[in-house]
């Protein structure tokens, strides 16, 4: 794989570390041990480092256009306005790492992905393969997850999703074989539903006179299951509670148990890993990578620690933002990519949104927020007997239930464990970082919980917040060794984010994972890529849905409203 360094005589240029090391070799130092070594750092830097310091390097000139974000959804739709539209485009990105959900981190030796765990339809004629391709000029390389891509642990009863819609529904009908017929019919309406939500999320890119005469039917099949929960189509298909369990274990990708989600956006899920589970090769940080020389190959900018406090609004208008510090920078659009919540509620000035806009918006609840405990061992993946498979760890089969007695009482059993292992996931993990091996275990935690700490700065946020802390991280990592008792007495690291990590990092003001919680209101919202507000564009998930690919799907329609259909056709004969 190849790695990137900023050239800053020439601006944001890109240039490989193989390069550099061929070039020292060819200085004949002398010192080939010396030069690896430097390679290494080199890499590492690069890798976490994409565009440029706002407060280094503040950006000149006029734009095209203005993405606030650096999340999947902003990258995306920069990228393609750029590519396909030949604009210059300015990304801000409050974090200091560009990538929102996609970067990654490092401490003492281990690096751990923040937001990407596995995705689907990567293969060869994937979908969500195909637009990364177009997006990134084909410059990240997918691994293929373990044949076994989920495994769903209900207690002491394990259940494989395994790759394959024929094989999906063979094991499953091997677990259940007197519910074959409910497996079958399933699988159907997973499918079509699927299928059907493609017209609902073009008509999203319409123009909203366009919307107006063609979404009512664009809409109508999707909205027939969009409007209904999980639960509730599942109760139809069949009464067998273990197996709704099983089919549903995989809620945790969208926040919301079969009781409360759309089952639209389980059948999206759903149909997304049938045909198997990918990881980035080289880890989450390659996206953001990959996507900045496209952007940059127009002249855009893609800026880090640059803070947007507000969108302008002039004669009612979006002609730019206003940065924390006060410089004001202008372009022809703005594209909101910090999610709908903070867009229309936080960062447009009072008046600029419809009221009934916004009393639409308020019925949507924000998603769940988590705790997520990175975990370093100083042993490989082999020698702990790890492989990518991801754990889903559940108490037994009652979802709902054991959601509700944890948000009740802290003290209840863990209704969620998700494990995820980036280190075996990834092929060029183990060159990267030699004998060691990472882990993240994730699962629920309220914002209310944490609240209180709510004006504390990140790291310093007290005694009491620590020892909090420290009772979930024993909690996530006893869950863990009941299901890989080799791993008792190996971890040599360890460290829990909370709610308000990712709100001091995101933005997002309750710390939530997925922006709009995937309820059936959600997708009455009139959530579009054109906005109320005249020069505004929404991008990301909260466009489409949660998920890597749901904000690539986002940045792509919020392209394809700015650029037309002649885009569209441009994009898929690429």
């Amino acid at each position: 794989m190849s790695f990137v360094v900023p050239n800053m005589s020439r601006g944001p240029y890109y240039e490989s570390a193989a390069a550099v090391a061929r070039s020292r070799k060819r200085g004949g130092d002398g010192a080939p041990r010396r030069r690896a070594a430097a390679a290494r750092v080199v890499a590492r830097w690069a890798i976490m480092h994409v565009g440029v310091s706002y407060k280094q390097h503040p950006p000149s000139g006029r734009f095209d256009a203005i993405v606030v974000g650096s999340g999947i959804g902003g990258l995306a739709a920069a990228s393609a306005l750029a590519r396909y539209g030949r604009r210059r485009v300015l990304v801000l990105e409050r974090h200091y790492r560009i990538g929102g959900y996609t970067h990654s981190f490092s401490r003492k030796g281990y690096e751990w992905d923040v937001g990407i765990h596995y995705m689907g339809e990567l293969g060869p004629r994937g979908g969500v393969r195909r637009l990364f391709d177009r997006l990134t000029d084909g410059s990240v390389e997918w691994a293929p997850l373990p044949d076994v891509y989920d495994r769903i642990v209900l207690g002491d009863r394990v259940y494989d999703y395994v790759t394959g819609t024929r094989r999906f529904v063979a094991r499953m009908t091997e677990y259940f074989p007197r519910e074959a017929e409910a497996i079958a019919r399933y699988i159907t309406l997973v499918k079509r539903v699927s299928r059907a939500g493609a017209l609902y999320y073009v008509d999203r890119a319409l123009p909203p006179v366009v919307s107006r005469v063609a979404g009512p039917l664009m809409r109508r099949r999707y909205m027939r299951y969009a409007t209904r929960t999980t639960l509730d189509v599942m109760r139809e298909l069949t009464s067998n509670a273990e197996l709704i369990a099983v089919l549903t274990g995989q809620f945790g990708d969208y926040g919301l148990p079969p009781s409360r989600s759309s089952f639209a956006m389980h059948a999206a899920v759903a149909a997304h890993y049938l045909g198997g589970a990918y990881f980035p090769v080289g880890g989450a940080s390659v996206i953001a990578k990959a996507f900045a020389p496209l952007v940059e190959a127009e002249g855009g900018v893609l800026c880090h620690s640059a803070d947007v406090e507000e969108i302008l609004v002039s004669s009612g208008r979006a002609v730019g933002v206003r940065v924390a510090g006060g410089r004001e920078l202008h372009a022809d659009v703005v594209i909101s990519d910090a999610g709908a919540a903070n867009t229309f509620r936080r960062l447009l000035p009072s008046g600029a949104v419809p009221r009934p806009f916004l009393d639409a918006l308020a019925e949507v609840t924000p998603s769940v927020s988590y705790m997520c405990l990175y975990v370093g061992l100083e042993h490989t993946d082999a020698e702990l007997g790890l492989d990518g498979t991801n754990l889903w760890l559940y108490p037994d089969e009652k979802h709902d239930e054991n959601i509700a007695a944890f948000l009740a009482d802290p003290e209840a059993p863990l209704p969620l464990v998700y494990a995820s292992f980036p280190s075996a996931k990834d092929p060029s993990f183990a060159t990267r970082h030699p004998g060691r091996a990472t882990i993240d275990l994730i699962t629920l935690c309220p914002w209310e919980w944490v609240e209180k700490w709510e004006g504390t700065s990140w790291m310093r946020r007290g005694k009491d917040y620590e020892a909090m802390k420290a009772a979930f991280s024993e909690r996530l990592l006893e869950v863990l060794y009941r299901r890989l008792p080799q791993l008792r007495g190996k971890v040599a690291h360890a460290e829990l984010s909370t709610p308000l990590t990712t709100a001091h990092f995101s933005g997002h003001p309750r710390g939530e994972l997925y922006g709009l919680d995937h309820t059936p209101a959600r997708y009455r919202l009139p959530l579009r890529a054109q906005t109320p507000v005249p020069g505004l564009y929404l991008t990301g998930a909260d466009l489409v849905s949660a998920g890597v690919a749901g904000g690539l799907l986002g940045g792509v329609i919020t392209a394809g409203a700015l650029l037309g259909v002649r885009f569209a056709r441009d994009l898929m004969r690429a």
